[in-house]
């Protein structure tokens, strides 16, 4: 159909949330490496228009508040003409990967965003 498919819009969030953490100083490796992991518990696409084939798209992710047990991003995602394609939301919560239980939002976290 000369669209991306609707399911590949989940990993330019994905990458959204990564470039996020990366500006922040960590990693999503590294946040791992120190037992915190980051199931998706939701996640809302509306989609505006159809991203094309050889389109160059941007991500622009913005955290919707301070984390406590979850994080919550919203996002938008344009074409190179400046098009809105995308606004999507995701929540995520802190999982303490040796224990597999919910856990707050590391401290190193909140002391960078504070």
């Amino acid at each position: 159909m000369g669209v991306v498919y609707y399911g590949n819009y989940a990993q330019y969030l994905e990458q959204g949330r990564t470039e996020w953490l990366r500006e922040l100083g960590f990693s999503y490796k590294w946040m791992e490496e120190n037992n915190i992991v980051l199931p998706v518990t939701n996640l809302n696409i509306d989609f505006k228009l159809p991203a094309r084939y050889d389109d160059i798209i941007s991500v622009t992710t913005t955290l919707k508040n301070l984390p406590t047990f979850k994080i919550e991003f919203d996002y938008q995602i344009h074409n190179e003409k400046d098009d809105l394609l995308v606004t999507a939301s995701t929540t995520l919560v802190f999982i303490d990967a040796t224990t597999n239980k919910l856990s707050r939002a590391p401290d190193y976290l909140l002391k960078k965003l504070s």
